[in-house]
């Protein structure tokens, strides 16, 4: 906050009074006084005061016997021939009276010659930015509004307004400047502060009530057959979002990432222009969650790997790389440099206008606790907090850019979290969805009490949400569950994508990511929902 010399014409309180009396009982030629200082009631800002003094005059001198007092306490003036002057430089803020004041040998009190009553405000006016809280969309209007001193002129981005009572104040802006926001006020007394905010903006976005997603692989996207595909769901009234792999099991990176360590470790695939991407789905009304593999990362691990910092890595009890079923590494969780890189990626396509960050894999690799060593985590220490820690990290990392932070979890996780060290009422708190996996295939037979989850898709959603809807149960969190829509032990793939669906919406939720890794998906399988109504 700066203190400008700003005192506009219109509060400039402070002038110069002059008053010439003889002091009063002093017969025998005592000198006429004059006392010279800011006008009565005068309200003196921080400039103001630094130039105020206060004086008694006299032509013949001014007798000793003459003094000043600050609300009955002798202030320390300066005694020249013909004057004795006060000029303070600090106050604190508030009302005042200066007295000068005779003190007659005989007399119990001093005689009060002149009073100035002043007071002193020279406290700038603070600037709180309460909106907007988050991104906005370049090149349209937005709302700017704060608090401040109640009654402070505030000037936005050169449009002035004048404070509330409560100190509220807001502009709408028709666009969002390019560059710092500058916020001027100055209050009653003068005072001003010039404070700049930065505003994060987006090329655009889309905002949906119910999210219904389809996943894309950079390489599906790329291609005009799949690409047409996915579009005509959504023009079809299907779908109304996609989660476009940003990332994915692989390591690789979709477009042509500036992350100083996507470039290093060869991540860049550059399968597709990511803003072009956004913007094109954008036009068209669709939502899109980036989806990011996280943890799982055969591109960054095999770097690390190969540049000595396996502390990067999830390593053997031995000191070795973990492999378990993964091409060649597990990255650390709770490494600085792995939480960063992934981070940065999330904040890139953040930037580029992605509505939501999706992560996967935000997980421990497959195997027993005791049989894996992260540096940084003692080794019988459990794992679930680094991973809530993780997603505590990305919310505040995400925050300012106004997106969905969502994340991807394993079926299991509701009422196993060890196996897997995901904490979903821990994650809750950081997370805006919470994405089960809860793909009918992938279930034993018995689990939840079915007997056989393959065969009997609804039964096995319907059990699995209601364990799921307990752990997020007293939070915002919504739960937007991943179905499948796949030939992995399909008997009946448009009845078993139907049933998981209307399993989901048995339990009031109206939203899914559909999962194909090969993203052919089964259009009859589908109930429209016609363009512009959302359920």
């Amino acid at each position: 906050m700066t203190l400008l010399g700003v005192r506009p014409a219109r509060i400039r309180l402070l002038g110069v009074a002059t008053a010439a009396l003889v002091l009063a009982g002093c017969g025998g030629g005592e000198p006429a006084l004059e006392y010279k200082g800011p006008d009565e009631g005068a309200l003196l800002n921080g400039q103001d005061l630094a130039e105020a003094a206060w004086e008694v005059h006299g032509e013949e001198g001014v007798p000793e016997t003459v003094r000043l007092a600050l609300d009955g306490q002798d202030v320390d003036a300066d005694r020249g021939d013909t004057t004795l002057r006060w000029a303070p430089q600090d106050l604190d803020d508030g009302e005042y009276t200066l007295a000068a004041l005779r003190q007659a040998p005989d007399a119990d009190e001093p005689e009060v010659l002149h009073e100035w009553a002043f007071a002193v405000d020279a406290t700038p006016p603070e600037i709180e930015l309460t909106s907007p809280d988050s991104a906005v969309v370049a090149g349209e209007p937005v709302s700017v509004a704060g608090t401040t001193e109640p009654g402070a002129t505030v000037s936005v981005a050169g449009q002035e307004t004048t404070a509330g009572d409560d100190g509220g104040f807001a502009v709408e802006l028709p666009e969002a400047p390019e560059g710092d926001l500058e916020i001027v006020a100055v209050d009653a007394a003068g005072n001003a502060s010039d404070d700049q905010f930065t505003l994060v903006t987006v090329p655009s976005r889309v905002e949906v009530d119910h999210v219904r997603s389809v996943h894309v692989t950079p390489h599906a996207w790329a291609t005009d057959s799949f690409r047409e595909r996915i579009l005509q769901m959504a023009d079809d009234g299907i779908i109304n979002s996609v989660a476009l792999t940003l990332k994915d099991e692989g390591g690789r990176i979709g477009w042509n990432s500036e992350v100083e360590l996507a470039i290093a470790s060869g991540a860049n695939e550059g399968v597709y222009d990511l803003e072009a991407t956004i913007a094109a789905l954008h036009e068209r009304g669709i939502h899109v969650a980036g989806r990011i593999v996280a943890f799982r990362d055969p591109m960054l691990g095999p770097y690390a790997r190969d540049n000595g910092d396996l502390d990067w890595l999830v390593q053997t009890t031995d000191g070795e790389p973990y492999t378990g079923r993964y091409e060649c590494c597990f990255t650390n969780f709770s490494h600085p440099e792995v939480i960063e890189y992934n981070l940065a990626i999330a904040e890139e396509a953040a930037r580029a206008g992605v509505d939501d960050i999706l992560w996967d894999y935000i997980r421990k690799p497959d195997g027993p606790r005791e049989n894996l060593v992260l540096e940084g985590i003692p080794n019988d220490e459990p794992l679930e907090p680094a991973i809530i820690e993780f997603t505590r990290l990305a919310d505040e990392r995400l925050s300012r850019y106004g997106v969905g932070h969502g994340a991807s979890l394993y079926g299991i996780a509701a009422d196993r979290p060890t196996q897997i060290a995901q904490d979903v009422p821990g994650m809750s708190e950081y997370l805006d969805y919470v994405a089960p996996m809860i793909y009918p295939s992938h279930w034993g037979p018995g689990e939840y009490g079915v007997a056989d989850p393959n065969r009997q898709p609804y039964d096995i959603i319907d059990a699995t949400l209601e364990v799921w809807k307990e752990q997020v149960e007293g939070t915002d969190t919504r739960i937007v569950p991943w179905l499948e829509d796949t030939t992995y032990r399909a008997w009946d793939r448009p009845h078993q994508v139907r049933e998981q669906i209307r399993a989901a919406r048995d339990h009031d939720i109206q939203e899914f990511l559909m999962w194909d890794p090969s993203v052919r998906y089964t259009l009859e399988a589908y109930d429209t929902i016609p363009r512009g109504r959302e359920e």
